[in-house]
């Protein structure tokens, strides 16, 4: 039976461990086995982020919304209850926006939830 010889492999997957190690603190960027704790880590550390980034996006939105709300008289629940009722079917972030960028339309906003 043939040997087998991994030095090639190896090198290949130590090459891209510290590639992705690059920039990273002391040996961590250094030497493979530290370098490969820290990027395990941080690949971890980054899939949890992605899911985080979702709830920190509609906390900043219902924020706006709710100091937009409270500028014009009203808070944020009844605000939502109020585009519930009078069937507006419109997300956190596009309200949001419009908190932002376009006050008018917001206050039209508010006014119909009132009303409703």
């Amino acid at each position: 039976m043939a040997r087998v010889k991994t030095a090639r492999i190896t090198r290949k997957k130590h090459k891209k461990v510290l590639k992705q190690a690059k920039g990273y603190f002391g040996a961590k960027s250094i030497r493979f086995s530290n370098a490969n704790q820290a990027v395990l880590k941080s690949m971890s550390y980054a899939y949890v982020g992605r899911k985080d980034k979702k709830s920190d996006f509609r906390r900043l939105w219902i924020t706006r919304i709710n100091a937009a709300a409270r500028q014009n008289g009203t808070t944020y629940s009844k605000l939502m209850a109020g585009l519930k009722k009078a069937n507006v079917n419109m997300n956190r972030k596009m309200l949001a926006e419009l908190a932002v960028n376009d006050s008018k339309a917001f206050t039209e906003l508010v006014k119909l939830s009132v009303k409703a």
